[in-house]
């Protein structure tokens, strides 16, 4: 299954004060159909017109918010299934049904409980290291990296609006998030990927110049990394991606191809196989002494070729970096294309601000 979170577009502000509040109109629904031309039929709605009074009182309400829903994602999944089965027996009523062309998406899940992004592409690793004159690190190959970044600056497809000193060697990250589905601890990687619910693509987005400077002090990344990570638009659970699934002792790898495209231009490919330290390993890692939780989400890290920090340095681009106005468009074969365009923070102040004024005439 594919799920989303979505609003209505007419009524969703364009900057949000906080991610930790809802939107009035979130939404859970369950998407079907082609990728960027579907319909989403609203869970909450559909699980509502199925039932009777009586029925709902045993059932429950169907959750309103991604990270409720996965506290208890088995039986809300199996809910979801239920409402999918009978979308092509005529029960879902038309009211439940939105063309996905007509609404919002935003991060399918909004306010993850944690974030954190591996290190797990050599490729990637091993072009940063020799493009910045240092050898391969050794301690690569020894355990899983990942650092945590911050899951209260989430955003889905649309704008990113980025303060001035972010925008000095402006990145994107093109890499796969996966979803913890259910409470582990102290996993092993044969047994991790049980605990994964399901996948979306993820762009860490990076400022470099930030970043630089402030790992001299070895701590870090923060400020280059923290005001923006998107996630999305789908949510593809683990089961529908079986056919890409390549089984191995460490935990399942996926051929996935993968790729970038910055104002049209074609800039990165890579496949999600090539990691060399698989998702289940990762949570093996994170897991250890440490209690994992439905709603974390963990990023794959960046694929090879999937930023201009290695771009540049391998001379494919030439001193590249994003500025307002670029549109950065991230394909996972799989899990659909996520679409961001770069604002400068403060125009888009001003523009939320003149409009406010304009409707308050």
């Amino acid at each position: 299954m594919r799920f989303v979170t979505y609003t209505e577009k007419l009524t969703t502000p364009r900057v949000r004060p906080s991610t930790l509040t809802p939107l009035a109109d979130e939404r859970i629904g369950l998407h079907t159909g082609p990728m960027g031309s579907g319909k989403i039929i609203d869970l909450h709605q559909a699980w509502t017109a199925l039932f009777s009074h009586e029925e709902l009182r045993l059932l429950g309400s169907f959750p309103r918010d991604m990270s409720e829903f996965l506290l208890d994602q088995e039986k809300w999944t199996s809910a979801a299934q239920q409402v999918q089965n009978r979308i092509s027996t005529g029960e879902i009523p038309e009211s439940c049904i939105r063309d996905e062309a007509k609404v919002r998406l935003l991060s399918p899940i909004p306010r993850p409980i944690s974030m954190r992004d591996g290190y797990a592409f050599r490729q990637h690793v091993e072009a940063a290291r020799r493009n910045r004159g240092v050898p391969m690190i050794p301690e690569f190959d020894q355990f899983p990296i990942f650092y945590f970044t911050n899951h209260l600056a989430v955003t889905g497809p649309g704008e990113i609006p980025v303060e001035p000193l972010a925008r000095e060697q402006l990145d994107f990250e093109l890499e796969v998030a996966v979803v913890i589905g259910k409470t582990a601890r102290n996993l092993k990687a044969v047994e991790a990927d049980d605990a994964i619910f399901g996948y979306m693509v993820m762009n860490d987005w990076s400022a470099r110049k930030l970043q630089m400077d402030e790992m001299k002090l070895n701590l870090g990344p923060a400020k280059g990394k923290d005001f923006a990570t998107s996630l999305g638009p789908y949510l593809v659970t683990r089961d529908e991606l079986k056919s890409s699934a390549i089984p191995s002792p460490s935990g399942e790898r996926h051929g996935l191809s993968m790729k970038t495209w910055v104002n049209g231009k074609q800039v990165s490919e890579g496949n999600l196989k090539d990691m060399t330290w698989t998702f289940a390993q990762i949570l093996e890692r994170a897991s250890y002494g440490v209690t994992l939780h439905p709603g974390e989400v963990i990023g794959s890290g960046t694929v090879g070729t999937g930023c201009f920090l290695e771009l540049n340095g391998s001379k494919i681009t030439d001193n590249q970096w994003l500025h307002p106005g670029d549109e950065v468009v991230m394909e996972v074969e799989g899990l659909g294309r996520l679409v961001n365009v770069i604002r400068a923070s403060e125009e888009v102040t001003r523009e939320v601000r003149e409009e406010t004024l304009a409707r308050l005439k």
